[in-house]
């Protein structure tokens, strides 16, 4: 397919979307709100496109849950019909001390919607970084060892197994990281946020990952939701790598701000209830192999999620 088009789909990608209907659970969350937008703006409106968030849809309701998907598949042409979730548990810290609230959402919910769909259509399944230990020195591959040392890591990877489990053969996984857009808190829009409140940041330089923009990521599961690629787990995140001291410079930088304002620092300076990952690095390899568009650059990404996003991520 073509190389992934940061604001309107590719054609070869639009030319098949109106024989699709997709499902987007989640969808007034960061990603969702991107995905729903995204389509919409290729002219996908309900009944093909369907955003539902908690308020409609409660995922860890099984009998609801397989209601709603049953009415909704009726219409669907077969193989045409795609579920994408994107509702999570994502207050890592709050997880810590509520994991049961965090497994309902994180592992049932995603096999409530599994044995939903029943073979019937395919799901894609948003996951995290966080399902690794985060302690490599190279990017984590899809089928590496998961070994989460968090509460949301662990409630993350019971649901990505859960559902490769009961659909292997139409459950995709997709695993980001470090992910800011115009919708939602992030880590772009905190730091513009105190830019206006501190005259210096700290920001810790031993924590390295990818930093993902939701216009570009929800770009590359609406190609794997219309494409070929064989179910399994992937990676989509940005290309290349820094740490978050190093992206806070490039924001501030990218907003013509003086990039010495922010000071790196350590993790062990701002202990918080879950560890964070001190490597956050997924390899594409896996990705590009499927044939799907690789990722853009993080900076790259950056600078044009400002040409398009500015007001919204300056407001903090």
């Amino acid at each position: 397919m073509a190389m992934v088009a940061s604001l309107t789909l590719a054609p070869d990608v639009r030319a098949v979307l109106a024989d699709h209907r997709f499902l987007v659970v989640g969808a007034q969350g960061q990603l969702g709100t991107e995905l729903v937008k995204l389509l919409a703006e290729d002219g996908l409106g309900e009944p093909a496109l369907v955003g539902l968030d908690v308020e409609q849809l409660d995922i860890t309701d099984a009998g609801s849950t397989r209601s709603l998907v049953d009415e909704w598949l009726r219409a669907a042409t077969p193989g045409k019909a795609v579920v994408i979730n994107t509702a999570a548990y994502t207050a890592v810290d709050a997880a810590e001390s509520d994991e049961r609230t965090a497994y309902a959402v994180n592992a049932d919910g995603p096999s409530n919607i599994a044995k939903a769909i029943a073979g019937r259509c395919r799901l894609i399944h948003v996951s995290t970084d966080y399902t690794f230990a985060g302690d490599a020195d190279e990017p984590y591959r899809p089928d590496d060892l998961t070994q989460p040392s968090t509460a949301y890591g662990r409630t993350k990877d019971a649901g990505d197994k859960a559902i490769r489990k009961i659909a292997p053969d139409s459950a995709y996984v997709v695993r980001t990281a470090w992910v800011y857009g115009a919708y939602g808190p992030n880590f772009v829009r905190s730091m513009l946020r105190l830019a206006g409140e501190r005259e210096t940041l700290s920001v810790v330089d031993d924590q390295v990952g990818s930093p993902t923009w939701t216009r570009h990521l929800a770009h590359g599961l609406v190609e794997l939701a219309v494409g070929n690629a064989p179910a399994g787990y992937y990676h989509c995140t940005g290309g290349g790598q820094c740490s978050w001291f190093e992206f806070a410079r490039a924001i501030f930088e990218q907003n013509g701000l003086d990039p010495q304002r922010v000071q790196p620092t350590t993790s062990d300076a701002f202990a918080r209830p879950a560890r964070r990952p001190q490597y956050s690095v997924l390899s594409h390899d896996e990705w590009n192999a499927a044939g799907l568009s690789p990722m853009p650059g993080w900076r790259e990404a950056l600078a044009e999620a400002f040409q398009r996003d500015g007001a919204a991520l300056r407001e903090g």
